[in-house]
């Protein structure tokens, strides 16, 4: 063997470099991004994701939103923040969500 790298650490490289399921690394997560409505609760965020869609029959586009428990850890995030979302392992019964990054702050402050 004339490589100076073994299989163990190419292995913990890729893992480590984020490479795809394929190559050895994480699954693919699924992103949401949405607004904060409420930061009430230790650790967790409620955050509204709006969806355009097209009606099938009639061609108008059709705005829906459903609400998503996330986890957040440092308590960051504040109401009214547009933040990112990253699918997880189920967290608590309703958390299957964490906080990925603030992608814009509120204006007024956050705490309502």
């Amino acid at each position: 063997m004339s490589d100076s790298t073994t299989s163990d650490e190419t292995v913990e490289a890729t893992a480590a470099s984020g490479a795809t399921a394929a190559e050895g690394g994480r699954n693919t997560r699924r992103i949401l991004q949405g607004v904060v409505t409420s930061n009430a609760m230790d650790k967790s965020i409620v955050v509204r994701v709006e969806r355009i869609t097209r009606h099938l029959k009639y061609g108008k586009f059709v705005r829906s939103h459903e609400k998503y428990m996330a986890h957040d850890e440092e308590n960051q995030a504040n109401v009214g923040d547009t933040v990112d979302l990253i699918s997880t392992r189920p967290l608590s019964k309703s958390k299957r969500w964490r906080l990925g990054s603030i992608v814009r702050r509120s204006q007024d402050g956050g705490e309502a």
